[in-house]
């Protein structure tokens, strides 16, 4: 008798892994529909009045919070302020008062350094503005939020309805009804889209990454960003290839590229460039024309190339951490793939407390 494993033949080729469609149009949606509860809280601290508006986190959430404040940095004059969650406990801030306003993610709910913030914050006598994913956590109890709202996944999308109404309360976003009557019209589609292009593409990359460790495993892959862009950048390199993977990465800022790192970029240097549509693109375009001059290992992921069909060219720039995360979402599912070990394995290293 002959056998042929057919049935447990490994697919090849691209394939959409570990993609639901239904499910990231319904978190996408359901985030957005969040807007009038996002509204309902920041008319209350309004009302309240605020000295300073600050975006605090910790790993993954740090980044978004360094995401929606250089987002409203260029656009806005009300006092908002990224910190480190670990760095205001040991460091404090001297501008930051009872009056004060704390807005956080935090995914499970439990985080160490993110609970003894908000005893800190509430021993000062601020308030806490919490998106928390997981019920019947810490941070969820009653003595730990001011302001609350249950939805998991999407804290960059969440911010960022933050960042939109504060500055339409502060006058300084007229078009705020037309802009997001166009996101919850079309984004959940688009960032589908997005990974339904980009699936083949990041197919690829993982297949020739994951190729190239195998030869280099001591060498370091490099991920550049600025802007929105560079949180995506921070966390991806740290939080995704370190953490889940297990790949030594570096990551670095456009503006800071060139006072130091470039000075080690050769030809097999493995590098990855982030390239969204804000006001810090200039900065990211400098890097795209220096690559080519030294390396010959070099990707370039610019949202620019996507289609997002329905959003308008003026509010492109707005989403395009979303549109790399969607792009970086398929990407991780093929270098699970190719890296034979499943992204869980990190929990071991949780039982140890560090």
């Amino acid at each position: 008798m002959s056998f042929e494993a057919k049935a447990w033949k490994e697919t090849e080729g691209p394939f959409l892994k570990d993609f639901n469609e239904k499910e990231a149009i319904d978190s996408v949606n359901g985030a957005l529909a969040l807007r009038p509860q996002i509204e309902k809280v920041i008319d209350q601290i309004w009302d309240n009045g605020f000295d300073g508006i600050y975006f605090i986190g910790i790993g993954g959430t740090y980044a978004s919070s360094m995401q929606v404040e250089v987002y409203m940095r260029g656009r806005s004059k009300l006092p908002v302020f990224v910190e480190n969650a670990a760095e205001f406990l040991t460091t404090g801030n001297k501008r930051f008062t009872d009056k004060s306003v704390v807005i956080y993610s935090s995914v499970s709910g439990n985080t160490k350094e993110m609970v003894q913030l908000v005893d800190r914050v509430h021993e000062i006598g601020a308030k806490v503005f919490a998106f928390i994913d997981t019920p019947g956590t810490t941070l969820t109890a009653p003595d730990k939020q001011d302001y609350l709202i249950m939805y998991p996944k999407n804290e960059q999308l969440k911010f960022y309805m933050v960042a939109n109404y504060l500055m339409y309360k502060n006058g300084e976003f007229p078009q705020y009804e037309a802009y997001n009557k166009e996101m919850e019209a079309h984004l959940a589609q688009v960032l589908v889209d997005v990974e339904k292009e980009a699936d083949a593409w990041a197919y690829e990359y993982a297949k020739n990454k994951v190729a190239f460790l195998a030869d280099h495993p001591d060498l370091p892959h490099y991920f550049i960003g600025s802007g929105n862009q560079y949180g995506a950048t921070y966390s991806y390199a740290m939080c995704y290839w370190e953490e889940q993977m297990w790949i030594r990465t570096k990551s670095i800022s456009c503006q800071e590229f060139f006072h130091g790192m470039q000075e080690i970029i050769v030809a097999d240097t493995p590098v990855t460039l982030f390239m969204g549509e804000d006001k810090q693109r200039p900065l990211a375009e400098r890097v795209a024309r220096f690559l080519p001059k030294v390396c010959a290992n070099y990707t370039v992921i610019d949202t620019k190339e996507l289609e997002l069909k329905g959003i308008s060219e003026e509010n492109r720039g707005s989403i395009s951490h979303l549109v790399m995360h969607g792009v970086n979402n398929r990407v991780d599912a093929y270098m699970e793939l190719f890296l034979r070990h499943p992204l869980s394995i990190r929990r071991y290293y949780r039982q140890f407390d560090y």
